[in-house]
């Protein structure tokens, strides 16, 4: 008989069994369903943190089915539990929340949680166990420095290292049997989860400075740039603000449940930090290098990102009308820090375009619900059967930019920029073919969710966009 069998096998939920710790799921979970419940607080932890994991826990739906679960710890657990191996779930989180876990997982044999009155951490948890089955009656699976007095009374330690660092200060204290997982570097995932790739949408701030031919002046180029981080950042804050709060959406989807704090690559305590710190280091550049017009502009643009990411998205049009603006003001701020006249023309040249690339996001996860055999999106108001319409208008939009184009190119503005003003209508059918390229792909199925990245790593693109900077060139 394996000797192991004799043994309790015993594993702690939160970053251990699952990725993610439970409660700061139902925190934002509470939250982003109503706001109010924040006041609740200091009210319910008054009379303990038991009572308050109750409050909150009793007020918040949780999908069981879409937890970012550890597979490695899964794998364990099921092997030992073939080999004839009693296991437990022992965790902080409240009585009712394990219960439902052990419902969809069908796993354990025996299920210990919280309740109002004893919170199972630490000293407390290993009381628990060494009441049910004795000193070095179980083996333990957890993964923090609180676990320590578990593992003391427990026979093998089980490590879900969270950090290399974190993993160094447990061996320090305890013997580990065996390290099961250790999640991936903290500042790679940070970088993934604040998005730097999605900064090159912010290269459009310089449009209003290389289109006034200022770009050499080292005064406002500094300028736009501290524009361009000020823009980033932010952007970078909403990400994660929508991140925490859209967890449920993100983990349906095909490759947002890749994101850092979908899937549990990042704890969800970290965007308590991260969000103040990327909102203080743009208004910080904005203090520095710009004025108050630039401040407002940013405001509006932060306030309306974070209404989009919890409401506006999911109202059907407006979404794509308020995508396309936000790009448009990007451009308007690009003018506003470098104190550049913004064309009118250039205004509602780059509103329809973006309104047609706002289209080509929409319409290209129509597509793949639609392969799915599905009938709408997760977390939007679109059904499959819009997918005619959108293309439709998506086309339309990046046909009517074209024609703006061609209206710019023949207004008075451009005279006075340029010296050989006919040289642009040659920039009309390049960026023509861009757009009905751009529509092909999507058509064919080969398009990223967020065109405009698409377009960054595109060679078409590049060739296209250096076509018209050698036309433009010429045309001075």
């Amino acid at each position: 008989m394996n000797q192991n069998q004799n043994i309790v096998l015993t594993c702690d939920l939160d970053e251990t069994l699952v990725k993610t710790d439970m409660f700061f799921e139902a925190i934002y979970s509470l939250i982003k369903s109503n706001p109010i419940f924040i006041f609740y607080f200091p009210f319910w932890i008054l009379k303990g943190l038991p009572h308050l994991k109750q409050q909150i826990f009793s007020r918040v739906e949780i999908d069981y089915s879409i937890l970012p679960y550890n597979q490695k710890v899964l794998d364990f657990l099921y092997i030992e539990k073939s080999n004839g191996r009693k296991l437990v779930l022992i965790t902080a989180t409240p009585q009712f929340i394990a219960d439902k876990v052990e419902e969809h997982l069908n796993l354990f044999d025996e299920v210990y949680g919280s309740n109002d009155k004893i919170n199972l951490k630490s000293h407390k948890k290993a009381d628990k166990l060494v009441e049910l089955y004795g000193e070095k009656g179980f083996d333990y699976v957890g993964d923090s420095l609180a676990d320590i007095n578990v593992w003391s009374k427990g026979r093998n330690a089980y490590l879900v290292a969270k950090t290399k660092l974190s993993q160094s200060k447990i061996q320090k204290s305890i013997k580990i049997t065996e390290i099961l997982d250790t999640n991936e570097k903290i500042a790679k995932s940070i970088i993934k989860e604040i998005r730097v790739y999605q900064w090159i949408k912010n290269i459009l701030l310089f449009i209003p400075l290389i289109m006034a031919h200022h770009f050499t002046d080292l005064g406002l180029l500094t300028k736009n740039i501290a524009a361009f981080f000020a823009f980033s950042l932010i952007a970078s804050s909403v990400y994660v603000i929508n991140d925490i709060f859209d967890l449920d959406n993100d983990r349906k989807h095909r490759t947002k449940k890749n994101r850092p704090f979908a899937s549990g690559k990042l704890r969800l305590q970290y965007a308590i930090i991260l969000i103040p710190i990327l909102i203080l280091l743009s208004l910080l550049s904005v203090f520095i290098f710009l004025d108050f017009n630039f401040l407002l502009i940013l405001i509006i643009y932060f306030v309306t990102t974070t209404l989009y990411s919890f409401y506006l998205k999911k109202v059907v049009l407006l979404d794509i009308l308020i995508l396309s603006i936000l790009f448009t003001l990007r451009i308007f701020a690009g003018g506003i820090a470098t104190q550049t006249p913004l064309s009118p023309w250039l205004l509602g040249f780059t509103l329809f375009l973006f309104l047609s690339l706002a289209f080509v996001k929409r319409y290209t996860e129509l597509e793949y619900v639609k392969s799915e055999q599905k009938s709408k999106t997760t977390g939007r108001g679109y059904i499959t059967s819009d997918i005619p319409m959108i293309q439709s208008m998506g086309i339309s939009s990046g046909f009517i930019s074209v024609l703006v184009l061609v209206l710019y190119f023949n207004s008075e503005d451009v005279k006075l920029l340029y010296s050989n003003p006919l040289v642009l209508w040659a920039v009309t059918p390049i960026f023509l073919y861009w757009i009905i390229n751009i529509w092909f792909v999507a058509n064919r199925g080969n398009m990223n969710d967020d065109p405009v990245v698409f377009a960054a790593k595109d060679k078409v693109s590049y060739i296209v966009f250096a076509l018209i900077g050698i036309i433009l060139y010429f045309a001075l």
